[in-house]
């Protein structure tokens, strides 16, 4: 994929995507995946994974990715902000159901997969246990382990949160599937599907044929120890696999 960088893109016109540049980023593959399904053309930002990103802080006031920057309009930085602009500037193809209690289910189950002490941010605390438990972790380590809230504690208790929000996760897919649904809320795919199929990939990416993700990446993502990997259930990892199948265009490119 080729990136703009932050300089070249903050007078450049349309939608800029900052996205952390060569990995797929489940957040940004979210947001990719839901901008090709909506129809929303994009130019994509360079983003380096636990960098210092300075000009990046300097345009949106933060360093992570992704980042929804739409014409003179202020940055989307938050997954909520970035979907809701989306919504927004693409309505034809909604993600967010107009009804106010489906919107309700989407939105909550979307934060629980995606949002501050959801599931991708649980996963992402286990991620860095290795290299914080080091005499001296890396530094850029040690900088992302500040902005997401590691220590041990929050560490331990990871997994215990992982396998309940799993769980629930797998009873709303029970309840749909029993009325003969494929999909998290209603009868039509939402945000909360874009989210799980691509946070799924922090347990178990897909083949490298599809995913040609650097193999350090691969390797961090499935060294999961049985606890963990028990929380992609089987109608999960088969939701995950559905959304593909439907609604995600393979190979991934990053």
């Amino acid at each position: 994929m080729k990136y703009l960088s932050v300089e070249e893109a903050i007078d450049a016109p349309g939608m800029r995507l900052v996205l952390t540049a060569g990995v797929p980023g489940p957040w940004g593959e979210a947001a990719k995946s839901m901008f090709a399904y909506k129809g929303i053309e994009y130019t994509a930002v360079f983003q380096e994974g636990a960098g210092e990103n300075e000009a990046l802080l300097r345009w949106t006031g933060q360093t992570s990715a992704p980042v929804a920057v739409y014409e003179d309009l202020p940055p989307a930085c938050h997954w909520f902000d970035l979907l809701m602009l989306a919504e927004r500037i693409a309505p034809a193809k909604p993600l967010v159901p107009v009804n106010s209690a489906e919107r309700v289910d989407v939105l909550g189950l979307s934060a629980l997969i995606a949002g501050m002490d959801g599931f991708g941010w649980h996963r992402r605390l286990q991620l860095l246990a290795p290299m914080m438990q080091m005499d001296e972790p890396p530094q850029a380590i040690a900088r992302m382990a500040r902005k997401y809230g590691w220590s041990e504690q929050a560490h331990t208790a990871a997994t215990s949160r992982l396998q309940a929000i799993s769980a629930e996760l797998d009873s709303r897919l029970a309840q749909q599937q029993a009325r003969g649904r494929d999909y998290f809320v209603g009868d039509a795919v939402s945000a909360a599907d874009f989210y799980w199929a691509n946070m799924a990939g922090l347990i178990k990416p897909l083949g490298h044929e599809d995913n040609p993700m650097p193999d350090y990446m691969r390797d961090t993502y499935e060294s999961s120890d049985a606890d963990t990997r028990a929380c992609l259930t089987p109608r999960l990892e088969a939701h995950r696999d559905r959304m593909y199948q439907r609604h995600i265009a393979l190979p991934l490119v990053f």
